[in-house]
């Protein structure tokens, strides 16, 4: 097998594999999966992001985990091949690309597990590391009205994916992330051993694959929570003028305990205008619903804040009793009392809310155009400054799709996965998901980008990049800081050659791995 591999990899230039070279590869490696040419224009070689492209040696598309856990022994066995498992092909800067190396179709595999357990009365789903994140709440829901606790905005991602990064959204403050919210994990991992890990078996692999970008194993299985699922979900949208009042009255909301809340809390600056993508006209729910602009105060400066929550209920609920929960929570909060929007929508449907956003840019040809994002954890003494200086006065005419902004807690965290965030209990996402077309504004914004960051770090704010991209291992070791340690550890024991994850740009490939 080594030889016919050997001879592949060294009279090709990796751009594509000749047919029948491609069918001995297959024999050679002996998959019951398929492997497909390699090519820089196929989708192994581009993700959503669109700012890079790379020519992988070939596509795996394996049935199971022994087929992945041979391509990672077969590279092993080489001195330099390398392997990326890719999920839906989300990431934003490369990350899930191999370079000359072997790229990992983990949808593939996406119905090898979908089994309900049972445990001392507790609920979980064994479910595939390729599944899409987006199946398993429609057939939680409809098989045995559970579904996860915590999610992320958009659900056409893998489970291994999520859990490969953390998984946040509006309900991460109540539950932590989705990295919070598994009990068990099946990895491949560098050596090409397939081991099942959780708190209490293999916890280093356990904790370190969670959140640790692919480095340390490719994530087969995953065991979920489960909690019972609501039938419907009260949405609604807020709007203020002042940055204090809003992180103040998200604070307040994210630090109650559960059932003196909403149960989902996110937030969103806009542009004070009539831009119908940065502006006023993003807020409204309901095509029908109008935002007036005369409510907004005259003092206000060139962004407003939206507060954007969620309070799930039972169809056997009366209306009025919804209604005075609603109330009872919003007469707290300081917003600009005219400029409320709420829309009663079913727990799916409300989950699959950028479903709709996905459908309307693929209509109009944005979903494909590059997507130059930056996700930020920021600390909770920074924020104000941020706001200062970035929101309002960097990106006051906005960036061409949602700018979010919302609290989580510290504490929901474990500290013992691979994640690295920000100092004190209360911490921000910040997330610019820009939507722009091919050109040279992109380079623009990637370059604005880097001055965002370059700011940050010139005036000492405590922050950490979510879905982090570095390219030198000294910002890699600034990034993790004094987790940096541990982790090279963690990476010597599990992918001692470095074979995984090499769009991260953490490690070489090698045989052994330096601190």
């Amino acid at each position: 097998m080594i030889a016919c591999l050997g001879r592949i990899v060294h009279d090709t230039d990796a751009d594509s594999i000749p047919d029948d070279d491609v069918s001995t590869l297959s024999e050679s490696l002996d998959l019951q999966g398929t492997i497909e040419s390699g090519g820089i224009t196929g989708v192994a070689g581009k993700d959503f992001g669109g700012l890079y492209s790379v020519k992988p040696l070939a596509l795996i598309k394996p049935s199971g985990t022994e087929d992945i856990a041979r391509v990672v022994k077969a590279a092993s066995q080489t001195s330099h091949l390398t392997v990326a498992a890719r999920g839906n092909g989300h990431s934003i800067n490369g990350q899930a690309m191999a370079d000359g190396g072997f790229v990992i179709d983990m949808r593939s595999t996406e119905e090898n597990h979908f089994k309900p357990l049972t445990i001392d009365g507790s609920h979980y789903i064994d479910v595939s590391g390729g599944a899409l994140w987006e199946d398993v709440l429609k057939r939680c829901v409809s098989m045995f009205r559970l579904a996860p606790r915590s999610w992320t905005d958009y659900l056409s991602l893998t489970v291994g994916g999520t859990l490969s990064n953390a998984g946040v959204s509006g309900q991460a403050f109540r539950f932590g992330p989705q990295t919070s919210n598994v009990t068990e994990l099946e990895v491949v991992t560098g050596k090409g051993e397939i081991t099942v890990c959780s708190k209490t078996q293999n916890s280093e692999l356990f904790f370190g694959a969670l959140g640790g970008l692919g480095q340390l194993g490719i994530i087969t299985r995953a065991r979920v929570k489960l909690q019972p699922a609501p039938d419907m979900v009260r949405w609604i949208r807020v709007v203020y003028t002042e940055f204090e009042e809003f992180t103040r009255d998200a604070e307040f909301l994210v630090t109650q305990e559960e059932g003196e809340s909403f149960d989902y809390v996110e937030g969103f600056v806009f542009s004070n205008s009539d831009d119908p993508i940065n502006g006023w006209p993003s807020v409204p729910l309901d095509p029908d619903h109008e935002f007036n602009p005369a409510y907004i105060p005259q003092t206000a400066s060139s962004v407003l804040y939206c507060l954007e929550v969620a309070l799930h209920y039972r169809n056997s609920d009366r209306p009025s009793t919804v209604d005075t929960a609603v109330s009872r929570l919003l007469e707290r909060l300081g917003f600009i009392q005219r400029l409320k929007f709420q829309l009663n929508v079913s727990y799916v449907e409300f989950l699959l809310r950028v479903k709709q956003v996905e459908e309307h840019a693929k209509a109009n040809g944005n979903w494909d155009s590059p997507h130059p994002w930056l996700n930020i954890f920021i600390s909770k003494s920074g924020i104000v400054d941020f706001d200062r200086t970035v929101f309002r006065k960097m990106l006051k005419d906005g960036v061409g799709g949602p700018m979010l902004i919302y609290p989580l807690l510290r504490s929901k965290w474990d500290s013992r996965t691979s994640v690295v965030l920000p100092e004190g209990e209360i911490f921000y996402i910040v997330a610019l998901l820009r939507f722009v077309p091919k050109g040279p504004t992109v380079e623009k914004l990637v370059a604005q980008n880097h001055e965002i960051i370059k700011w940050c770090n010139k005036e000492g704010l405590d922050f950490k990049l979510y879905l982090p991209h570095y390219q030198s291992k000294e910002d890699w070791k600034r990034h993790f800081g004094n987790q940096w340690t541990r982790f090279v550890e963690r990476k010597t024991s599990f992918d001692p050659m470095a074979i995984l994850a090499p769009g991260q740009q953490i490690f070489k490939r090698t045989h052994i791995i330096k601190p």
